[in-house]
């Protein structure tokens, strides 16, 4: 029982809400109840949830900004879905995705340490336009392929999962993903990490090996976006590589910046709420209208950088964030302020406080003055 009281619930809430969340949906998805469509935006917000958790460890925790997040989830998708059309008519359905999973994610993550070796010596804007124009090579290499190997400018055609199983499998792994995350950022690792994105030269100079943990922050956060490249590769029929253009890593970053640097729970609420805007939109914004997309996003961006660094607006930041307007909703309540314990006339003494307050001090008669005292008279 000590060691449950010991324990801070507000850290598993998370995972709780998810858990809870898989669990009524899927029991609705086995009972018939929901749509195509909704099995489809599902599985989108669980692929969203786990490239928005991914990018906050670089952009968030490490304090890199990396614009290629779409690349490592490209390669993902491509190998993975390669791997899927490969194994799947010899093993079967389930381990070949298993095994996809694997390929996608180690893949990506052997990347991810190819491309944080730069970000040794690279910050800011420098590190930002490396993994852009990685992201874009990325897409131009499979674009050129043949059509036999990766499909070409026509992309690749991937085996589609259950519709009805394959959201909730991809939940499971978003778990997966928050356990990793949340005991790396919890530990001692994730407090060097945090200090490397607060003051790099101090890291240094405290002993903490900057080049271990930047690439080991790459190589996790780019095998978790392989694994969602996977996933994409068996929510669609066919990958192409326009979907990952620098705008879909744009769009990534927005969850991130949206939701709060350094906010696992944010970036979660965040990709939520975009992807299903995305997804509405998507229906909306038909025809040439469909350009307007893409300036929604850049928009939110431009919004939440101004907000977040105007001076001017510093006071209203202050004065109505979320925890000041949740203090302001509750209600005070007189008759749940418990009483010091610690008052005077609580605390256990010897001798009682109205004793000692009602002491009179007199001179004794058997009491005889010494030299010094006659002395002084």
């Amino acid at each position: 029982m000590a060691n449950l009281k010991n324990i801070k619930w507000k850290h598993y809430i998370n995972y709780v809400v998810i858990a809870v969340f898989t669990v009524v949906f899927a029991l609705l998805s086995f009972s018939g109840v929901l749509k195509s469509s909704d099995l489809y935006m599902l599985e989108k917000i669980a692929i969203a949830i786990m490239l928005a958790v991914s990018l906050s460890m670089v952009v968030g925790f490490l304090g890199e900004l990396s614009l290629g997040h779409a690349g490592f989830m490209c390669l993902g998708a491509y190998l993975g879905g390669k791997t899927a059309v490969i194994l799947e008519p010899i093993l079967g359905e389930y381990p070949a995705l298993l095994v996809s999973l694997i390929v996608g994610g180690l893949v990506a993550a052997l990347f991810g340490v190819i491309i944080g070796l730069p970000a040794l010596r690279l910050r800011g804007d420098y590190l930002a336009i490396v993994t852009l124009a990685f992201g874009e090579i990325v897409r131009s290499v499979f674009m050129n392929t043949s059509n036999e190997s990766f499909g070409g400018s026509l992309g690749l055609n991937t085996p589609r999962f259950d519709k009805s199983v394959l959201f909730v499998i991809a939940l499971v792994l978003v778990l997966l993903c928050l356990a990793v995350t949340q005991n790396l950022i919890r530990s001692k690792h994730g407090r060097a990490i945090t200090s490397i994105r607060d003051n790099e030269i101090a890291a240094k100079a405290t002993g903490i090996n900057v080049t271990k943990y930047k690439l080991i922050v790459f190589a996790v956060s780019s095998f978790f976006a392989g694994i969602a490249g996977v996933l994409y590769s068996y929510s669609n029929f066919t990958v192409q590589s326009s979907k990952f253009s620098y705008n879909y890593s744009i769009e990534i970053l927005v969850m991130v910046v949206l939701g709060g640097m350094g906010s696992i729970n944010g970036s979660i609420i965040a990709a939520t709420l975009i992807t299903f805007l995305d997804v509405n939109l998507q229906t909306i914004l038909t025809g040439n209208l469909a350009v307007l997309q893409d300036l929604f996003y850049a928009l939110i961006l431009i919004l939440l950088v101004i907000y977040n660094n105007a001076p001017s607006l510093k006071g209203f930041r202050e004065k109505y964030n979320i925890k000041n307007i949740i203090e302001k909703f509750k209600q005070h309540n007189p008759s749940k302020i418990k009483d010091d314990e610690a008052k005077w006339d609580r605390v256990p003494t010897k001798i009682e406080m109205d004793e000692v307050l009602s002491v009179d001090v007199h001179v004794s008669s058997n009491y005889t003055p010494d030299k010094s005292e006659k002395e002084e008279k």
